[in-house]
């Protein structure tokens, strides 16, 4: 959550693709290969970052584990909020479409439900 700077607009510098190669080699390091994105981090930037240290990598993504989080629509483009949650098929498919082209892969290992209704009735045709 934390690559690709604040939660803002702001352009991707050099310095946090760096700080996330450094994060990652230290993580392999010690037997950490799993790795937790969600489509919203950082307005998509925390993807971005993580897909320039695969870029610069790509051994490693057969060796690791990427998952990722989709259903929050945010308020707006400014303000960042957490507006509602949109668990739809058409929402989702577009969201994981934008995941992999962030991250520049082809596939996920995971994908979650970002932080779901417990009250959801999962058994209604609209969730499958």
């Amino acid at each position: 959550m934390g690559f690709g700077g604040g939660w803002n607009r702001d352009p991707i510098q050099t310095e946090y693709v760096k700080q996330a190669h450094n994060a990652v080699e230290a993580a392999l390091a010690n037997g950490i290969n799993m790795f937790d994105y969600a489509d919203i981090y950082a307005f998509g930037k925390a993807e971005i970052v993580f897909g320039q240290v695969l870029k610069n990598k790509p051994i490693i993504r057969e060796n690791i584990i990427i998952q990722s989080k989709s259903g929050i629509r945010l308020d707006d483009e400014e303000s960042g909020v957490p507006a509602r949650y949109d668990f739809s098929k058409p929402y989702i498919l577009e969201s994981v479409e934008g995941i992999l082209t962030r991250l520049e892969i082809d596939y996920l290992d995971i994908l979650l439900l970002h932080r779901p209704d417990t009250l959801m009735n999962w058994g209604s045709p609209c969730y499958h």
